[in-house]
């Protein structure tokens, strides 16, 4: 008798202790979080199985096809570090993204986000299928404003920007109110009308460059705008620019124009081709460059670079007046995952985050990485 009795002592003395021990371990991590928003938080910081897709246009060449191999060598990155893990997934075409980002959330995984290139707007409704089933996305280039407020964080490098800093680089080497300047264009999107505005904007005061505005003394009335010549399209087209520019040289009235501002380094590259070409007059030819003629690109192409570290077309810019390309980097796609992680780190996020237009030139292009 007495044995079964300290059997069953024993036994009530184990069960105490065990709930006991529960209810002081629920006690202790309450305390420690303080609430469970903030356990989330932590949970996520420290070991969350959060993954996060990273969706961009194929990795071929050009601006467009080097965001997949910076994006890549930031998802390494993120990998190493292992709060996350992170895979890129590249689409030939915005039917492919589209399929891509239904398969995403047709899966119905628990913690993922999606860091994301859109190819064109027809993503919308694919994007507003991440946003309805709460799956947090950043928006990289291309923000399309039907679901901008949803995101994250919008991504983009400064359009305007670009037309400001080439403006500003010439007035800096001269250029006065009223004279030709001739533009450029890559298409007919909303970043060209960007870089336009951005470019008249600094001319007429109304924008600043890298925190200046143009002096009072040199800004441009609406008349002075006039001067100003649009190319139309050139469809980004290294090709089709250089075309355009010799077919403009075959008047050789134009060869008296010194300002060029081209909206892309690859539409730069065309002219420095059509300079280095048979295509235009030899005579035309040596009276545009006995004017010093100033050229602007923006980008980041190797090429451009490769010219402004004077390895290539050397002699030819030589004879140039000024050189420059604007900063727009395909590698900014690394900001916009770096602000996903940020964002289930769980800090603050710039939801509208532009990142500054820099002006590259001959003395400071070794600071900069470029992209082939």
């Amino acid at each position: 008798m007495k044995k079964c009795l300290s059997l069953l002592l024993a036994l009530a003395m184990a069960l105490s202790l065990a709930a006991c021990g529960g209810s002081s371990s629920t006690t202790t991590d309450t305390e420690e979080t303080g609430d469970s928003s903030a356990a989330a938080t932590s949970e996520v910081a420290t070991g969350d199985s959060t993954h996060i897709y990273v969706l961009t246009a194929a990795e071929d060449h050009g601006w467009t096809g080097s965001v997949a191999t910076f994006a890549k060598e930031k998802v390494e990155e993120v990998n190493a570090e292992g709060s996350y893990t992170a895979e890129v997934i590249t689409a030939s075409s915005a039917a492919d993204q589209i399929t891509q980002i239904e398969d995403i959330v047709a899966a119905g995984e628990d913690n993922i986000a999606v860091v994301i290139q859109p190819q064109d707007d027809t993503l919308e409704s694919a994007i507003q299928q991440l946003v309805d089933a709460g799956i947090p996305y950043v928006a990289f280039d291309r923000i399309i404003d039907g679901v901008s407020d949803s995101a994250v964080s919008n991504v983009k490098g400064d359009n305007s920007g670009i037309g400001a800093g080439a403006a500003a680089y010439f007035v800096s080497l001269g250029l006065t109110p009223g004279e030709t300047v001739y533009v450029y264009e890559g298409d007919t999107s909303s970043v060209t009308t960007l870089r336009n505005e951005g470019f008249t904007d600094y001319l007429t005061g109304a924008l600043a460059f890298d925190g200046e505005y143009i002096s009072e003394d040199a800004q441009w009335t609406e008349d002075d705008l006039a001067s100003i010549t649009y190319s139309g399209s050139m469809s980004w087209s290294r090709s089709d620019t250089k075309t355009s520019f010799e077919s403009l040289m075959g008047d050789a009235s134009n060869a008296s124009i010194k300002w060029f501002y081209a909206e892309d380094d690859e539409l730069a590259m065309g002219i420095l081709e059509a300079l280095e070409g048979g295509g235009i007059d030899d005579a035309t030819k040596e009276t545009f460059l006995a004017n010093a003629p100033v050229i602007t690109g923006c980008g980041g192409l190797d090429e451009l670079y490769e010219v402004l570290r004077g390895n290539s077309y050397t002699d030819l810019n030589s004879q140039l007046g000024g050189l420059i390309s604007v900063t727009y980097s395909p590698s900014m796609i690394q900001t916009a995952i770096q602000d996903m992680v940020d964002y289930l780190n769980g800090e603050d996020v710039e939801q509208d985050h532009v990142i500054a237009c820099e002006n590259v030139s001959s003395e400071n292009v070794d600071n900069y990485e470029s992209f082939s």
